[in-house]
């Protein structure tokens, strides 16, 4: 049986407050931080959808992927990153999405499989919608794998409602967790949770 097939959604719509300039430019071991994040998950998925703000201009993109790229755009501006997956999944053209944000520089494809793996393996015989990993007893918001079709339309009855935070909609869905103790074995340094809030988080050359 060949395996489902997999939409990458990017998140690139945040304000780089914090940063003081567009982050996603920022170069990253010779690389703009936003293409770190693409390169990570075009070796995962079958497409790619990079969720800009609604009034942001076209990213630069790379020009040497293997996969399809098109750029979705927030429906409200300034929703946060909930409105950001709520547009990334009304143009999947496939069944499960792996979601990631655009300032996570170090994303391991191997932890992104197994995230991708478990959502269709289940638990207890009830498979998720969500699967994400655990830190701290608690559940990271990004990377996840995700079902598109439970997850979409929870995601736009979540906007309705005002919620705005990835956590609060995972909240009412079926949620499976890697904990720490496993998919550590495949980062052990933990990379797949870092992101670029600031200056001071760039990794140093």
């Amino acid at each position: 049986m060949s395996r489902q097939r997999v939409t990458g959604i990017v998140l690139a719509g945040g304000r780089s407050t914090r940063f003081g300039e567009d982050k996603l430019a920022a170069e990253v071991g010779g690389r703009p931080l936003l293409h770190r994040a693409i390169d990570a998950v075009a070796g995962v998925v079958d497409e790619i959808v990079v969720v800009v703000g609604a009034d942001a201009l076209d990213p630069a993109l790379p020009s040497d992927l293997l996969v399809p790229v098109v750029v979705a755009r927030d429906a409200v501006a300034g929703q946060g990153p909930l409105a950001g997956l709520a547009a990334g999944l009304a143009v999947a053209s496939h069944p499960r999405a792996l979601l990631v944000g655009g300032d996570q520089p170090a994303l391991q494809p191997a932890l992104l499989r197994e995230l991708l793996r478990r959502l269709d393996a289940g638990a207890g015989g009830a498979a998720p919608d969500v699967v994400g990993l655990e830190e701290d007893g608690q559940l990271r918001p990004l990377p996840v794998a995700l079902r598109v079709a439970t997850v979409g339309p929870a995601a736009g009855v979540a906007l309705t409602g005002g919620t705005r935070s990835l956590v609060g909609l995972f909240g009412g869905l079926r949620v499976g967790t890697l904990s720490s103790d496993r998919w550590r074995v495949l980062d052990p340094a933990g990379d797949s949770l870092r992101d670029i809030d600031t200056r001071d988080d760039l990794p140093s050359a």
